[in-house]
């Protein structure tokens, strides 16, 4: 068995996502991966099983730095509202220093892909986040709602300001940000 490089499994991870940002998943091949990432086709199923095994195992890794990201700051000594903010902030920050990235977080959502993967493999990246916003149901503070949908409030919002963002709309965002905060805030408390 061949020793795995950390350094190509990483031009593994780039090339891939620099190429579904260009090309899309359905004209994504292993042979154009190998090419991108200067390494012989073989040398990537030694560290992935086929395409598929690659592209969930990628997501997987950006999701978990997704997740370290919005929790940065965050502790249980902080108040629903701070923790709401804080959240939304540090979203809006991973998205808008790792654009490819949250490109590809948006792409693998909306593929077939998302279907193979098992959800239980994601749910211990949010179990923190999800606790937080928990006792914000069960304190008062916020409605008295799924954690979930609560969440989907604070995030979506600002995953379409990314989005707008990356297609010009605006040249900065922190007034869009405060803004859709406020919104949110005003959706999701008590």
């Amino acid at each position: 068995m061949r020793h795995k490089d950390e350094k190509k499994n990483q031009a593994i991870f780039d090339s891939t996502i620099q190429l579904i940002n260009e090309v899309g998943f359905s004209d994504l091949s292993m042979s154009k991966i190998a090419k991108r990432a200067n390494l012989s086709p073989a040398t990537i199923y030694t560290y992935y099983e086929n395409k598929e095994d690659l592209l969930v195992k990628l997501y997987l890794d950006v999701k978990e730095k997704l997740s370290r990201s919005m929790l940065h700051g965050i502790h249980e000594e902080l108040d629903t509202k701070e923790i709401c903010y804080i959240f939304m902030k540090n979203s809006l920050e991973f998205m808008m220093e790792n654009k490819d990235w949250f490109l590809f977080l948006e792409q693998f959502t909306a593929s077939p892909f998302m279907n193979k993967l098992c959800m239980a493999d994601t749910a211990p990246m949010f179990e923190n986040l999800y606790r937080y916003f928990e006792r914000g149901i069960s304190n008062g503070s916020l409605k008295n709602a799924k954690a979930e949908l609560i969440i989907s409030y604070c995030y979506f919002p600002i995953v379409q300001l990314a989005k707008e963002y990356y297609e010009g709309m605006y040249t900065t965002i922190e007034k869009e940000f405060e803004l859709i905060f406020s919104l949110s805030w005003d959706a999701i408390s008590q």
